[in-house]
Protein backbone atom coordinates (compact mmCIF):
# COMPACT_ATOMS: atom_id res chain seq x y z
CA UNK A 1 0.00 0.00 0.00
CA UNK A 2 2.88 2.39 0.85
CA UNK A 3 5.09 1.23 -2.39
CA UNK A 4 2.23 2.20 -4.40
CA UNK A 5 1.19 5.30 -2.48
CA UNK A 6 4.93 6.38 -3.31
CA UNK A 7 4.26 5.51 -6.87
CA UNK A 8 1.11 7.36 -7.17
CA UNK A 9 2.25 10.71 -5.38
CA UNK A 10 5.38 10.70 -7.90
CA UNK A 11 2.95 10.25 -10.57
CA UNK A 12 0.48 13.09 -8.63
CA UNK A 13 3.48 14.88 -8.41
CA UNK A 14 4.31 15.11 -12.14
CA UNK A 15 0.68 16.08 -12.86
CA UNK A 16 0.94 18.88 -10.32
CA UNK A 17 4.22 19.86 -12.34
CA UNK A 18 2.31 19.69 -15.52
CA UNK A 19 -0.60 21.62 -13.90
CA UNK A 20 1.66 24.03 -12.81
CA UNK A 21 3.89 24.75 -16.00
CA UNK A 22 0.15 24.29 -18.14
CA UNK A 23 -1.91 26.88 -15.82
CA UNK A 24 1.03 28.91 -15.60
CA UNK A 25 1.57 28.75 -19.64
CA UNK A 26 -2.19 29.80 -20.41
CA UNK A 27 -2.22 32.03 -17.51
CA UNK A 28 0.90 34.07 -16.82
CA UNK A 29 0.27 35.73 -20.18
CA UNK A 30 -3.11 37.15 -19.39
CA UNK A 31 -1.43 38.44 -16.28
CA UNK A 32 1.40 39.61 -17.53
CA UNK A 33 -0.80 41.75 -19.93
CA UNK A 34 -3.61 42.59 -17.60
CA UNK A 35 -1.06 43.78 -14.71
CA UNK A 36 1.00 45.76 -16.78
CA UNK A 37 4.91 45.38 -16.74
CA UNK A 38 5.73 47.66 -14.14
CA UNK A 39 2.78 46.22 -11.59
CA UNK A 40 3.87 42.67 -12.43
CA UNK A 41 7.57 43.75 -11.06
CA UNK A 42 6.06 45.45 -8.05
CA UNK A 43 3.98 41.83 -7.14
CA UNK A 44 6.98 39.92 -7.95
CA UNK A 45 9.59 42.05 -5.83
CA UNK A 46 6.95 42.35 -2.89
CA UNK A 47 5.97 38.58 -3.45
CA UNK A 48 9.41 37.45 -2.98
CA UNK A 49 10.22 40.13 0.02
CA UNK A 50 7.61 38.07 2.53
CA UNK A 51 8.73 34.65 1.12
CA UNK A 52 12.29 35.62 2.91
CA UNK A 53 10.38 35.32 5.94
CA UNK A 54 9.36 31.67 5.40
CA UNK A 55 12.67 30.58 6.39
CA UNK A 56 11.48 31.48 10.24
CA UNK A 57 10.32 27.85 9.24
CA UNK A 58 13.97 26.67 11.03
CA UNK A 59 13.93 24.29 8.92
CA UNK A 60 11.52 21.62 11.15
CA UNK A 61 9.00 20.71 8.35
CA UNK A 62 11.39 18.04 7.34
CA UNK A 63 11.92 17.22 11.12
CA UNK A 64 8.77 16.91 11.13
CA UNK A 65 8.58 14.34 8.56
CA UNK A 66 11.36 12.54 9.48
CA UNK A 67 10.63 12.00 13.47
CA UNK A 68 6.88 11.67 12.48
CA UNK A 69 8.02 8.54 10.03
CA UNK A 70 10.41 7.16 12.74
CA UNK A 71 7.26 6.93 15.46
CA UNK A 72 5.07 5.32 12.53
CA UNK A 73 8.30 2.81 12.38
CA UNK A 74 8.41 2.37 16.11
CA UNK A 75 4.38 2.37 16.11
CA UNK A 76 4.58 4.95 18.80
CA UNK A 77 1.82 7.23 19.01
CA UNK A 78 2.08 8.61 22.38
CA UNK A 79 5.39 10.43 20.89
CA UNK A 80 3.71 11.56 17.60
CA UNK A 81 1.16 13.32 19.34
CA UNK A 82 3.35 15.14 21.64
CA UNK A 83 5.70 15.83 18.77
CA UNK A 84 2.70 17.41 16.85
CA UNK A 85 1.94 18.92 19.54
CA UNK A 86 5.31 20.70 20.58
CA UNK A 87 5.81 21.79 17.03
CA UNK A 88 2.09 23.42 16.52
CA UNK A 89 3.12 25.33 19.71
CA UNK A 90 6.62 26.63 18.22
CA UNK A 91 5.24 27.36 14.82
CA UNK A 92 2.51 29.46 16.51
CA UNK A 93 5.00 31.28 18.27
CA UNK A 94 7.09 31.60 14.65
CA UNK A 95 3.48 33.42 13.19
CA UNK A 96 3.76 35.80 15.97
CA UNK A 97 7.61 36.57 14.92
CA UNK A 98 6.83 36.85 11.96
CA UNK A 99 3.94 38.93 11.70
CA UNK A 100 5.71 41.46 13.69
CA UNK A 101 8.88 41.44 11.09
CA UNK A 102 6.09 42.02 8.47
CA UNK A 103 5.01 44.99 9.95
CA UNK A 104 8.76 46.37 10.62
CA UNK A 105 9.06 46.08 6.72
CA UNK A 106 5.56 47.71 6.20
CA UNK A 107 6.91 51.01 7.97
CA UNK A 108 9.90 50.80 6.23
CA UNK A 109 9.04 49.97 2.63
CA UNK A 110 10.24 53.93 1.24
CA UNK A 111 14.06 53.25 2.83
CA UNK A 112 13.75 49.26 0.94
CA UNK A 113 12.45 50.90 -2.77
CA UNK A 114 12.07 54.46 -2.24
CA UNK A 115 14.68 55.63 -4.90
CA UNK A 116 13.27 52.84 -7.34
CA UNK A 117 9.49 53.23 -7.10
CA UNK A 118 6.51 55.84 -7.70
CA UNK A 119 4.39 57.10 -4.68
CA UNK A 120 1.12 54.30 -6.37
CA UNK A 121 3.83 51.98 -5.81
CA UNK A 122 5.04 52.18 -2.64
CA UNK A 123 1.35 52.16 -1.28
CA UNK A 124 0.31 49.17 -2.89
CA UNK A 125 3.45 47.49 -1.96
CA UNK A 126 2.57 47.99 1.54
CA UNK A 127 -0.75 46.86 1.42
CA UNK A 128 0.55 43.82 -0.18
CA UNK A 129 3.33 43.41 2.19
CA UNK A 130 -0.14 43.39 5.05
CA UNK A 131 -1.89 40.61 3.45
CA UNK A 132 1.24 38.46 2.47
CA UNK A 133 2.51 38.77 6.32
CA UNK A 134 -1.28 37.87 7.28
CA UNK A 135 -1.16 34.94 5.13
CA UNK A 136 2.53 33.70 6.50
CA UNK A 137 0.76 33.74 10.23
CA UNK A 138 -1.34 31.39 9.34
CA UNK A 139 0.52 29.24 7.59
CA UNK A 140 2.87 28.81 10.03
CA UNK A 141 0.79 26.82 12.62
CA UNK A 142 -1.24 25.04 10.13
CA UNK A 143 1.55 24.01 8.03
CA UNK A 144 2.33 21.19 10.46
CA UNK A 145 -0.50 19.11 9.32
CA UNK A 146 0.96 18.84 5.10
CA UNK A 147 4.11 17.62 7.02
CA UNK A 148 2.14 14.93 8.65
CA UNK A 149 0.46 13.93 5.72
CA UNK A 150 3.67 13.46 3.81
CA UNK A 151 5.46 11.35 7.18
CA UNK A 152 2.10 8.85 6.57
CA UNK A 153 3.03 8.93 3.00
CA UNK A 154 -0.29 9.95 2.04
CA UNK A 155 1.10 11.50 -1.21
CA UNK A 156 -2.03 10.90 -3.44
CA UNK A 157 -4.21 12.94 -0.86
CA UNK A 158 -1.13 15.57 -0.38
CA UNK A 159 -0.92 15.93 -4.19
CA UNK A 160 -4.44 16.20 -4.83
CA UNK A 161 -4.95 19.37 -2.16
CA UNK A 162 -1.94 20.93 -4.12
CA UNK A 163 -3.74 20.28 -7.41
CA UNK A 164 -7.03 22.14 -6.43
CA UNK A 165 -4.53 24.88 -4.78
CA UNK A 166 -3.30 25.05 -7.97
CA UNK A 167 -6.60 25.27 -10.42
CA UNK A 168 -8.48 27.76 -7.95
CA UNK A 169 -6.07 30.75 -8.20
CA UNK A 170 -6.67 31.28 -11.61
CA UNK A 171 -10.45 30.30 -12.23
CA UNK A 172 -10.73 33.12 -9.20
CA UNK A 173 -8.33 35.63 -10.42
CA UNK A 174 -9.31 35.76 -13.85
CA UNK A 175 -12.57 37.12 -13.83
CA UNK A 176 -11.20 39.82 -10.89
CA UNK A 177 -8.42 40.47 -13.66
CA UNK A 178 -10.82 41.12 -16.59
CA UNK A 179 -13.25 43.63 -13.87
CA UNK A 180 -9.73 45.30 -13.38
CA UNK A 181 -8.53 44.29 -10.24
CA UNK A 182 -4.71 44.04 -10.16
CA UNK A 183 -1.89 42.94 -7.60
CA UNK A 184 -3.65 43.95 -4.27
CA UNK A 185 -7.03 41.34 -5.62
CA UNK A 186 -3.58 39.09 -6.29
CA UNK A 187 -2.62 38.83 -2.88
CA UNK A 188 -5.91 38.73 -1.44
CA UNK A 189 -6.90 35.69 -3.63
CA UNK A 190 -3.28 33.60 -3.08
CA UNK A 191 -4.12 34.02 0.96
CA UNK A 192 -7.22 32.92 0.65
CA UNK A 193 -6.88 29.42 -1.46
CA UNK A 194 -3.71 28.82 0.77
CA UNK A 195 -5.80 29.40 4.33
CA UNK A 196 -8.73 27.08 2.54
CA UNK A 197 -5.80 24.19 1.92
CA UNK A 198 -4.61 24.46 5.00
CA UNK A 199 -7.32 23.88 6.72
CA UNK A 200 -8.10 20.79 4.39
CA UNK A 201 -4.91 19.26 5.62
CA UNK A 202 -5.57 19.77 9.15
CA UNK A 203 -9.28 17.99 8.89
CA UNK A 204 -7.63 14.91 7.22
CA UNK A 205 -5.29 14.78 9.84
CA UNK A 206 -7.33 14.99 12.32
CA UNK A 207 -10.57 12.94 10.92
CA UNK A 208 -8.71 10.02 8.69
CA UNK A 209 -5.28 9.97 10.11
CA UNK A 210 -6.76 10.78 13.99
CA UNK A 211 -3.59 13.03 14.62
CA UNK A 212 -3.84 14.47 17.98
CA UNK A 213 -2.24 17.31 19.47
CA UNK A 214 -0.94 17.30 22.74
CA UNK A 215 0.57 20.20 24.79
CA UNK A 216 1.91 18.17 27.66
CA UNK A 217 5.00 16.24 28.81
CA UNK A 218 7.06 18.41 26.27
CA UNK A 219 10.53 16.43 25.43
CA UNK A 220 13.21 19.75 25.67
CA UNK A 221 15.86 17.10 25.17
CA UNK A 222 14.34 15.85 21.91
CA UNK A 223 13.63 19.33 21.08
CA UNK A 224 17.26 19.81 21.13
CA UNK A 225 18.45 17.03 19.63
CA UNK A 226 15.64 18.40 16.64
CA UNK A 227 17.07 21.65 16.90
CA UNK A 228 20.81 20.59 16.31
CA UNK A 229 19.61 18.68 12.95
CA UNK A 230 17.11 21.66 11.70
CA UNK A 231 19.54 24.08 12.83
CA UNK A 232 21.90 23.29 8.92
CA UNK A 233 18.18 23.06 7.29
CA UNK A 234 17.65 26.49 7.89
CA UNK A 235 20.69 27.50 7.56
CA UNK A 236 20.68 26.24 3.81
CA UNK A 237 17.02 27.69 3.46
CA UNK A 238 18.51 31.65 4.33
CA UNK A 239 21.31 30.36 1.71
CA UNK A 240 18.66 29.32 -0.79
CA UNK A 241 16.61 33.02 -0.53
CA UNK A 242 19.91 34.43 -1.04
CA UNK A 243 20.46 32.47 -4.11
CA UNK A 244 17.45 32.65 -5.62
CA UNK A 245 15.28 35.81 -4.20
CA UNK A 246 17.94 38.01 -3.19
CA UNK A 247 18.55 39.11 -7.57
CA UNK A 248 14.78 40.43 -7.40
CA UNK A 249 15.19 42.04 -4.32
CA UNK A 250 18.38 43.82 -5.67
CA UNK A 251 16.72 44.61 -9.02
CA UNK A 252 13.95 46.19 -7.25
CA UNK A 253 16.07 48.54 -5.14
CA UNK A 254 18.41 49.00 -7.68
CA UNK A 255 16.92 48.70 -11.30
CA UNK A 256 13.32 49.28 -10.68
CA UNK A 257 9.95 47.37 -11.50
CA UNK A 258 10.51 46.91 -14.89
CA UNK A 259 13.86 45.01 -15.09
CA UNK A 260 12.49 43.24 -12.24
CA UNK A 261 9.75 41.90 -14.33
CA UNK A 262 11.94 40.26 -17.14
CA UNK A 263 14.04 38.72 -14.62
CA UNK A 264 10.50 37.30 -13.00
CA UNK A 265 9.55 35.81 -16.38
CA UNK A 266 12.67 34.16 -16.71
CA UNK A 267 12.91 33.08 -12.51
CA UNK A 268 9.33 31.06 -13.04
CA UNK A 269 10.57 29.36 -16.08
CA UNK A 270 13.21 27.92 -14.12
CA UNK A 271 11.13 27.46 -10.77
CA UNK A 272 9.02 25.09 -13.69
CA UNK A 273 12.54 23.44 -14.74
CA UNK A 274 13.30 22.81 -11.07
CA UNK A 275 9.94 21.39 -9.71
CA UNK A 276 10.18 18.85 -12.52
CA UNK A 277 13.15 17.30 -11.25
CA UNK A 278 11.81 17.18 -7.37
CA UNK A 279 8.73 15.27 -7.94
CA UNK A 280 10.47 12.24 -7.17
CA UNK A 281 12.83 13.42 -4.54
CA UNK A 282 10.44 14.45 -2.90
CA UNK A 283 8.42 11.13 -2.43
CA UNK A 284 11.88 9.79 -1.29
CA UNK A 285 12.74 11.00 1.98
CA UNK A 286 10.75 8.73 4.30
CA UNK A 287 12.67 5.85 2.37
CA UNK A 288 15.61 7.43 2.49
CA UNK A 289 15.47 7.81 6.05
CA UNK A 290 13.99 3.97 6.55
CA UNK A 291 17.11 2.74 5.17
CA UNK A 292 19.25 5.04 6.87
CA UNK A 293 17.37 3.98 10.26
CA UNK A 294 17.94 0.19 8.79
CA UNK A 295 21.88 0.45 8.19
CA UNK A 296 21.62 0.79 4.32
CA UNK A 297 25.42 0.09 2.84
CA UNK A 298 26.67 2.89 0.62
CA UNK A 299 26.54 1.01 -1.99
CA UNK A 300 22.66 0.55 -1.87
CA UNK A 301 22.82 4.86 -1.36
CA UNK A 302 24.26 4.70 -4.64
CA UNK A 303 21.74 2.67 -6.28
CA UNK A 304 19.11 4.71 -5.21
CA UNK A 305 21.67 7.63 -6.25
CA UNK A 306 22.22 6.94 -9.59
CA UNK A 307 18.82 4.96 -10.42
CA UNK A 308 17.19 8.33 -9.25
CA UNK A 309 19.13 10.80 -10.81
CA UNK A 310 19.57 8.75 -14.12
CA UNK A 311 15.15 9.00 -14.37
CA UNK A 312 15.18 12.46 -13.82
CA UNK A 313 18.24 12.84 -16.25
CA UNK A 314 16.18 11.87 -19.06
CA UNK A 315 13.17 14.57 -18.33
CA UNK A 316 15.98 17.22 -17.32
CA UNK A 317 18.11 16.92 -20.75
CA UNK A 318 15.20 17.18 -22.93
CA UNK A 319 13.70 20.11 -21.19
CA UNK A 320 17.05 22.29 -21.12
CA UNK A 321 17.80 21.26 -24.51
CA UNK A 322 15.09 22.08 -26.29
CA UNK A 323 14.45 25.49 -23.82
CA UNK A 324 17.76 26.47 -25.14
CA UNK A 325 17.19 25.32 -29.21
CA UNK A 326 13.57 27.33 -29.17
CA UNK A 327 13.01 29.38 -25.82
CA UNK A 328 13.64 32.27 -27.63
CA UNK A 329 10.35 32.16 -30.48
CA UNK A 330 8.52 31.09 -27.06
CA UNK A 331 9.36 34.04 -25.47
CA UNK A 332 8.58 36.38 -27.80
CA UNK A 333 5.67 34.64 -27.95
CA UNK A 334 4.50 33.95 -24.38
CA UNK A 335 5.18 37.34 -22.24
CA UNK A 336 5.44 39.42 -25.07
CA UNK A 337 6.99 42.85 -26.02
CA UNK A 338 9.98 43.81 -23.76
CA UNK A 339 11.09 40.36 -22.03
CA UNK A 340 13.32 39.32 -25.05
CA UNK A 341 16.17 39.40 -22.03
CA UNK A 342 14.45 36.86 -20.26
CA UNK A 343 15.42 34.30 -22.86
CA UNK A 344 19.07 34.70 -21.83
CA UNK A 345 18.50 35.01 -18.47
CA UNK A 346 16.59 31.95 -18.15
CA UNK A 347 19.12 29.97 -20.10
CA UNK A 348 22.02 31.70 -18.05
CA UNK A 349 19.90 30.24 -15.16
CA UNK A 350 18.64 26.62 -16.04
CA UNK A 351 21.85 25.89 -17.44
CA UNK A 352 24.01 25.22 -14.52
CA UNK A 353 20.69 24.23 -12.16
CA UNK A 354 20.75 20.67 -14.27
CA UNK A 355 23.68 19.07 -12.13
CA UNK A 356 22.03 19.68 -9.07
CA UNK A 357 18.41 19.19 -10.21
CA UNK A 358 19.43 15.54 -11.35
CA UNK A 359 20.90 15.04 -7.83
CA UNK A 360 18.84 16.54 -5.38
CA UNK A 361 17.98 12.76 -4.05
CA UNK A 362 21.41 13.78 -2.45
CA UNK A 363 19.78 16.18 -0.11
CA UNK A 364 17.05 13.50 1.25
CA UNK A 365 20.28 11.42 1.88
CA UNK A 366 22.11 14.00 3.81
CA UNK A 367 19.29 14.82 5.76
CA UNK A 368 18.74 11.34 6.84
CA UNK A 369 22.22 10.98 7.56
CA UNK A 370 22.52 13.91 9.23
CA UNK A 371 25.34 15.37 7.14
CA UNK A 372 23.30 18.88 5.95
CA UNK A 373 25.98 20.73 7.62
CA UNK A 374 29.04 20.62 5.09
CA UNK A 375 26.40 21.61 2.86
CA UNK A 376 25.08 24.48 4.61
CA UNK A 377 28.88 25.92 4.45
CA UNK A 378 29.43 25.48 0.37
CA UNK A 379 25.90 27.11 0.14
CA UNK A 380 27.10 30.07 2.75
CA UNK A 381 30.00 30.25 0.14
CA UNK A 382 27.92 30.32 -3.06
CA UNK A 383 25.80 32.83 -1.42
CA UNK A 384 28.15 35.05 -0.87
CA UNK A 385 30.07 35.06 -3.61
CA UNK A 386 26.99 35.22 -5.54
CA UNK A 387 26.18 38.72 -3.68
CA UNK A 388 29.60 40.03 -4.50
CA UNK A 389 29.65 38.75 -8.07
CA UNK A 390 25.83 40.15 -8.42
CA UNK A 391 25.93 43.51 -7.15
CA UNK A 392 28.14 45.60 -9.54
CA UNK A 393 27.16 43.19 -12.65
CA UNK A 394 23.41 44.82 -11.79
CA UNK A 395 24.78 48.20 -12.03
CA UNK A 396 26.51 47.44 -15.75
CA UNK A 397 23.87 44.56 -17.12
CA UNK A 398 20.88 44.83 -15.32
CA UNK A 399 19.03 41.52 -14.89
CA UNK A 400 21.65 39.34 -17.14
CA UNK A 401 24.29 40.61 -14.87
CA UNK A 402 22.21 39.27 -11.89
CA UNK A 403 21.95 35.64 -13.40
CA UNK A 404 25.81 35.74 -14.38
CA UNK A 405 26.15 36.50 -10.62
CA UNK A 406 24.06 32.93 -9.51
CA UNK A 407 25.11 31.14 -12.60
CA UNK A 408 28.97 31.32 -12.00
CA UNK A 409 28.12 30.13 -7.64
CA UNK A 410 26.58 27.48 -8.68
CA UNK A 411 28.63 26.22 -11.24
CA UNK A 412 31.73 26.28 -8.33
CA UNK A 413 29.49 24.97 -5.44
CA UNK A 414 27.12 22.64 -6.56
CA UNK A 415 28.60 21.53 -9.37
CA UNK A 416 32.35 21.22 -8.23
CA UNK A 417 32.30 21.01 -4.63
CA UNK A 418 29.35 19.07 -3.29
CA UNK A 419 29.91 16.45 -6.02
CA UNK A 420 33.86 15.89 -4.11
CA UNK A 421 31.40 15.86 -0.56
CA UNK A 422 29.48 13.56 -1.94
CA UNK A 423 31.82 11.24 -3.29
CA UNK A 424 34.69 11.52 -0.44
CA UNK A 425 32.73 11.68 2.76
CA UNK A 426 28.90 10.80 2.26
CA UNK A 427 30.45 7.68 0.46
CA UNK A 428 27.86 7.95 -2.62
CA UNK A 429 30.19 6.95 -5.87
CA UNK A 430 29.90 9.72 -7.97
CA UNK A 431 32.38 8.43 -10.69
CA UNK A 432 29.34 5.78 -11.29
CA UNK A 433 26.73 8.50 -11.73
CA UNK A 434 28.81 10.36 -13.81
CA UNK A 435 29.41 7.71 -16.27
CA UNK A 436 25.78 6.44 -16.64
CA UNK A 437 25.08 10.19 -17.23
CA UNK A 438 27.98 10.71 -19.88
CA UNK A 439 26.50 7.36 -21.34
CA UNK A 440 23.09 9.06 -21.94
CA UNK A 441 24.64 12.48 -23.11
CA UNK A 442 26.02 10.69 -26.48
CA UNK A 443 22.19 10.05 -27.81
CA UNK A 444 21.57 13.64 -26.35
CA UNK A 445 24.14 15.16 -28.29
CA UNK A 446 23.07 13.80 -32.12
CA UNK A 447 19.19 15.06 -30.95
CA UNK A 448 20.26 18.27 -30.25
CA UNK A 449 22.02 18.83 -33.57
CA UNK A 450 19.29 17.64 -35.67
CA UNK A 451 17.40 20.18 -33.45
CA UNK A 452 19.69 22.71 -34.99
CA UNK A 453 19.14 21.34 -38.03
CA UNK A 454 15.23 22.13 -37.62
CA UNK A 455 15.59 26.09 -36.63
CA UNK A 456 18.27 26.25 -39.61
CA UNK A 457 15.96 24.83 -41.98
CA UNK A 458 12.29 26.04 -40.72
CA UNK A 459 13.02 29.40 -39.66
CA UNK A 460 9.62 31.29 -38.73
CA UNK A 461 7.92 32.90 -35.79
CA UNK A 462 5.21 31.36 -36.18
CA UNK A 463 3.57 29.54 -33.07
CA UNK A 464 2.67 26.77 -35.03
CA UNK A 465 5.68 26.05 -36.38
CA UNK A 466 7.44 26.32 -33.22
CA UNK A 467 4.57 23.53 -31.86
CA UNK A 468 5.75 21.39 -34.47
CA UNK A 469 9.48 21.63 -34.01
CA UNK A 470 8.95 20.72 -30.33
CA UNK A 471 6.75 17.53 -30.96
CA UNK A 472 9.40 16.43 -33.86
CA UNK A 473 12.17 16.97 -31.54
CA UNK A 474 10.41 15.74 -28.24
CA UNK A 475 9.62 12.64 -30.80
CA UNK A 476 12.94 11.77 -31.79
CA UNK A 477 14.45 12.26 -28.46
CA UNK A 478 12.08 10.02 -27.36
CA UNK A 479 13.47 7.38 -29.71
CA UNK A 480 16.93 7.75 -29.10
CA UNK A 481 16.69 7.54 -25.60
CA UNK A 482 15.06 4.75 -25.55
CA UNK A 483 16.92 2.51 -27.99
CA UNK A 484 20.92 4.06 -27.00
CA UNK A 485 19.83 5.30 -23.64
CA UNK A 486 17.66 3.81 -21.21
CA UNK A 487 18.00 0.78 -19.40
CA UNK A 488 15.74 -1.90 -18.62
CA UNK A 489 14.52 -0.27 -15.88
CA UNK A 490 13.83 3.07 -16.75
CA UNK A 491 11.53 1.34 -20.08
CA UNK A 492 9.31 -0.61 -17.75
CA UNK A 493 8.49 2.79 -16.11
CA UNK A 494 6.83 3.08 -19.00
CA UNK A 495 6.19 -0.13 -20.37
CA UNK A 496 4.48 -1.46 -17.56
CA UNK A 497 1.80 1.19 -17.07
CA UNK A 498 1.31 0.73 -21.02
CA UNK A 499 0.65 -2.26 -20.65
CA UNK A 500 -2.13 -2.11 -18.02
CA UNK A 501 -3.85 0.40 -20.14
CA UNK A 502 -3.82 -2.27 -22.87
CA UNK A 503 -4.93 -4.87 -20.72
CA UNK A 504 -8.06 -2.84 -19.60
CA UNK A 505 -8.97 -1.51 -23.16
CA UNK A 506 -8.59 -4.97 -24.08
CA UNK A 507 -10.33 -7.17 -21.47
Amino acid sequence: MVKSQRKVGALLSYVVIALNMIVGLAYTPFLIRSLGQAEYGLYSIIYNVISYLTVMDMGFGNSIIIYTSRYINQGDKEKQDKLHGMFFMIYCIIGVIATFIGIILFFNVDILFGNSMTMEELSKARIMMLILTFNLAITFPLSIFGNIIAAHEKFIFGKSVKILQILLQPMIMIPLLLLGYKSIAMVVVITVVNIMCLLLNSFICIKNLHVKLKFKGFDFSLLKEIFAYSFFIFLNQIIDKANWSLDQFLLGSISGTVTTAVYAVSSQLNNMYMNFSTAISNVMLPKITKMEDSKATNKEFTEVFVKTGRVQYILMALIITGFVLFGQVFINWWAGPGYENSYIIACILMIPITIPLIQNIGLSILQAKNLYKYRTFIFLGIAILNIAISIPLIKIYDGIGAAIGTAVSLLLGQGLILNIYYHKKVGINMIEFWKNILRMSIPIIFVVLFGIGLNVFIVSDSILLLIVKIILYSVVYGIMMWFFGMNTYEKDLIRKPVNKILAKVRG
